[in-house]
């Protein structure tokens, strides 16, 4: 959820741009660039848990200025081996554990003292 400072200036300063497919909103500054040499700012309102990671690609390159257009006006034309987007689950209870992790499915294997470290050979004495 955005903080109270952010919906007050989305309300007053904001011009909807468009909704992804996970309900965030897109917004620009109403009037443009503030000043000569500026970009003009744009920025998202998270529906739900505010994640980097939520954001697609085609709104990603928009909110960085590496295209003008946003989705709306120009969709980006999907790619064959494009796959769907995921979250980031790092962190989380779902996130990928290896086998053998201390959080992991199961126990890690006690220690069972039959360890025996390397040791060199004692050969013939350097002299």
């Amino acid at each position: 959820m955005a903080t109270i400072g952010t919906l007050l200036y989305t309300k007053l300063c904001g011009a909807l741009v468009g909704e992804d497919d996970a309900g965030n909103r897109y917004y620009r500054e109403r009037w443009g660039r503030s000043g000569p040499g500026e970009r003009e700012r744009r920025w998202v309102v998270y529906e739900g848990e505010v994640e980097a990671s939520r954001v697609p690609p085609e709104w990603h390159r928009w909110l960085h200025h590496s295209t003008d257009e946003p989705p709306t006006e120009a969709p980006l034309r999907a790619q064959p081996w494009e796959k769907p987007h995921q979250p980031n689950l790092t962190g989380t209870a779902a996130a990928y554990r290896p086998p053998g992790h201390i959080l992991g499915r199961g126990r890690r294997d006690r220690a069972t003292g039959d360890y025996e470290p390397w040791q060199p050979d004692e050969g013939p004495a350097n002299g």
